[in-house]
C-alpha cells in the first residue's frame, strides 16, 4: 500500500504562504518584515487560485513565495534588527533611572549596519544596476529638495543632495544628457550611460510643505537602499572614467552658493597626473627663485625640486617601456573601425552632444538656474549667472563673450546689441531637436510655441502637431546645424530665398520670350 498523502502538502499551498506564517516562521515584528522585503526585494505574488494557496480559506489575505521566505531566514540584518530593540530598550531603561553615564556609553556603542552585500547580492554586474537605477534617481533627487523636518532626516537630505550632484557631474563630464521635459510634475531628465537609458524626474526648487498622510517611515526604508546603490554606481562610473572619486568639495564656493561649480573634478590619468606634477614643479621652482634674490637660507627646497625633476625625467623612460612590452593584442579599439560611414556617424554624435560648445550663455536672475546649469554644461556650454542667484559667476552681465542671454522678463532694463535675449525654453527644445532652433520665436515677450515631450514616438496615421514638424524639419536641415550661429541660419535662409527668386524671374522671362515667339509666327500666317 503506497504511503497516504496529506491534504495541501504540494501544489500552490507549497507554492505559496501567507503574511502570518511568515511573520511567525522569522520571528519578526510586521514593521520589521516590511523594512526586510523592501531590502531584499521581495514583494508579494498573486497565485492563481487564492483558495488553493490558502488551505481552502476564502480570506483576504496577502501571499508571498515560500521559496522567498526561505531566503529571509539566513538574512544577517535580523539579527541587526533584534540587536538595534535591546539597545533602545537598554536606552529606555537608563534614561528613565537618569543614568547619563550609562546612556552616553550606550550611545556611543549604538549598534549600525550598512547594505552593501545586499547591493552586491541583488545586482550581480553593474549593468544590471544601471538598469534598476530609475527609481533610485527619483526618489533621492526627490529627497535632496525636501525641507528638514521631523519625519526626514536632515543627514540623509545631506547625503541625497551630495549624492545628486555627483552624479550630474559625471552626466556633465560624459556629455551623456539626451532629452529634457518641462511637465508639471517636475523636470525629466534622460540620459544614456554605458548603453542604458536612464530616465528621472526632478522636482522644481519651490517651498514644499512635508505633507503629514505620506509614510515617510516606508519611503526611509527604500531610500536607506538606493543612498547605497547610487554610492556603488557613483564609484564605479567615475573610477571607470579615470576620475578621483569623490570628488573635492570647494567650500568657499559652496559656501556662496555656487551650485556644480563648487564641485572640482580630478582625473586619474597618468597624462593628466604628469602636467599637474610639472606644473606644481614650475610654480615650486619659481616661488623658490624669488626666495632665493630675497633671501639665501633656501637651499633644502632647491634640493627637492632637483629631485623631482630628476624622477619627471626618468618616469617618461619607464612610461615608455611599459608601453612597448604590452602584448600585441592590446591593439587600440579605433583599428577595428573598418567603413569612414562609421567614423562620421561617431563625429555627429559628438558635435550633436557638444550642441552649445561655441555659445557663451549668461543666466538671469528669475530663470531655473539649478537646471538651466545642467543641461548647458551638459553638452559643452559655457555661461555665467546673476549675482543674486549665487556667487563664482566666471562671467559677468558685460563680458563681451556672453552670445545669448536667458532672461523670462517681458522688458529688459538695458540690453546688449552684441547677444541675444531669449526664453529659456529655447535651450529645452534645442535639446531635444539636437540642433541650435531659430531664436526669432523664442525672444523676450514674445508668446512661445508649444513644448512638446520627446518621449513621444508619432507612429504611421497618428496627429502630429505642427510644433513636432517644423522641429522635425529644423533637426533635418542639410549641413552642420550644431555649428551654426543664428545670424548664419537666417543669412542660410535669405540666401534660398533669393536664389528662388532669382529661379523664379528666370522662370518668367523664358515664358515672355516664348510668348513672343508664339505672336511673330501668328502674325506671318495671317499675312
Amino acid at each position: 500500500m503506497g504511503k497516504i498523502k496529506k491534504k495541501f502538502s504540494e501544489g500552490a499551498s507549497k507554492t505559496y504562504t501567507t503574511r502570518n506564517r511568515a511573520l511567525k516562521k522569522l520571528q519578526v515584528t510586521l514593521v520589521d518584515f516590511r523594512r526586510l522585503c523592501i531590502l531584499k526585494g521581495v514583494y508579494p505574488v498573486e497565485p492563481r487560485s487564492r483558495k488553493k494557496a490558502n488551505k481552502g480559506s476564502t480570506e483576504p489575505t496577502t501571499f508571498y513565495y515560500s521559496k522567498d521566505i526561505q531566503l529571509l531566514m539566513s538574512e544577517p540584518l535580523i539579527n541587526k534588527f533584534r540587536d538595534h530593540k535591546v539597545f533602545l530598550r537598554r536606552l529606555k531603561n537608563a534614561l528613565g533611572k537618569r543614568d547619563l553615564t550609562r546612556a552616553k556609553s550606550l550611545e556611543k556603542n549604538r549598534p549600525d549596519y550598512t547594505l552593501d552585500h545586499l547591493v552586491i547580492e541583488r545586482y550581480p554586474t553593474f549593468v544590471e544596476a544601471l538598469r534598476d537605477l530609475d527609481d533610485a534617481l527619483c526618489m533621492v533627487f526627490l529627497f535632496a529638495t525636501m525641507p528638514v523636518a521631523d519625519t526626514v532626516d536632515s543627514k540623509a537630505v545631506e547625503e541625497c543632495r551630495r549624492l545628486s550632484t555627483e552624479f550630474m557631474h559625471y552626466v556633465i563630464h560624459t556629455h551623456s544628457l539626451r532629452k529634457v521635459f518641462l511637465s508639471i510634475k517636475g523636470i525629466y531628465y534622460q540620459a544614456e550611460l554605458q548603453g542604458q537609458t536612464l530616465t528621472w524626474v526632478v522636482p522644481y526648487q519651490f517651498s514644499q510643505n512635508v505633507p503629514r498622510e505620506v509614510d515617510f517611515q516606508v519611503m526611509s526604508t527604500f531610500l536607506q537602499f538606493y543612498r547605497t546603490l547610487l554610492g556603488f554606481v557613483n564609484y564605479r562610473l567615475y573610477t571607470t572614467s579615470n576620475l578621483a572619486y569623490p570628488p573635492k568639495v570647494d567650500k568657499a564656493m559652496e559656501d556662496n552658493a555656487a551650485g556644480l561649480g563648487s564641485l572640482r573634478i580630478e582625473s586619474k590619468r597618468v597624462e593628466d597626473l604628469i602636467k599637474n606634477a610639472q606644473s606644481a614643479t614650475d610654480d615650486s621652482a619659481m616661488v623658490e627663485d624669488d626666495e632665493a634674490t630675497e633671501a639665501t637660507e633656501a637651499e633644502k627646497p632647491v634640493e627637492i625640486t632637483a629631485e623631482m625633476k630628476a624622477r619627471l625625467n626618468t618616469l617618461g623612460s619607464k612610461i615608455k617601456s611599459i608601453v612597448a612590452a604590452t602584448p600585441a593584442t592590446a591593439a587600440p579599439l579605433y583599428d577595428a573601425i573598418g567603413s569612414s560611414a562609421d567614423i562620421d556617424d561617431d563625429e555627429t554624435v559628438q558635435l550633436k552632444n557638444m550642441l552649445f560648445g561655441k555659445q557663451v550663455f549668461f543666466l538671469s536672475r528669475e530663470v531655473p538656474r539649478y537646471s538651466l546649469e545642467f543641461i548647458i554644461r551638459a553638452f559643452g556650454g559655457r555661461l555665467g549667472w546673476d549675482s543674486s542667484s549665487g556667487g563664482g559667476s566666471p562671467y559677468a552681465e558685460n563680458d563681451s563673450a556672453i552670445t545669448i542671454q536667458i532672461a523670462d522678463r517681458p522688458t529688459q532694463g538695458h540690453q546688449f546689441l552684441d547677444r541675444k535675449y531669449v526664453q529659456p525654453q529655447w535651450v529645452y527644445d534645442c535639446i531635444n531637436a539636437r540642433c541650435l532652433l531659430n531664436v526669432d520665436d523664442y525672444l523676450v515677450g514674445q508668446p512661445l510655441p508649444a513644448h512638446l515631450s520627446p518621449f513621444v514616438e508619432y507612429a504611421e496615421g497618428d496627429y502630429v502637431p505642427e510644433a513636432a514638424t517644423k522641429m522635425a524639419a529644423a533637426a533635418g536641415f542639410e549641413g552642420e546645424v550644431t555649428n551654426l550661429q543664428p545670424e548664419d541660419r537666417d543669412s542660410s535662409s535669405e540666401s534660398e530665398d533669393e536664389g528662388q527668386e532669382n529661379v523664379e524671374g528666370e522662370s518668367a522671362d523664358e515664358d515672355e520670350a516664348e510668348s513672343d515667339d508664339e505672336d511673330d509666327e501668328d502674325a506671318k500666317v495671317e499675312k
